[in-house]
């Protein structure tokens, strides 16, 4: 069972790598984490022209208590597995 994973903040450090399973076209934007530790990110967005990407960068961020520009998106630019690093 999934809960609600809004409150990310413990994985602000540098160099921290984050993996996530994007779902777009979702329902309603949110983040869960299930029991094994798997970051599930759900976007409403579209997935064309880069459009949920960006929306699971702001939306992680958001969650993690940085800005944006301090995730960098190094694996799944067009994929569903994406793995995020948070920059120093």
């Amino acid at each position: 069972m999934s809960k609600p994973a809004a409150d990310l903040r413990h994985l602000a450090l540098p160099d921290t790598r984050i993996e996530v399973r994007v779902t777009p076209r979702a329902a309603a934007n949110r983040i869960t984490m299930d029991a094994d530790g798997l970051i599930r990110v759900y976007v409403t967005t579209v997935p064309e022209g880069g459009k949920a990407t960006a929306a699971v960068t702001q939306l992680l961020a958001k969650a993690i208590g940085i800005p944006k520009t301090r995730l960098e998106l190094i694996r799944g630019e067009t994929a569903r597995e994406k793995t995020f690093r948070v920059l120093g």
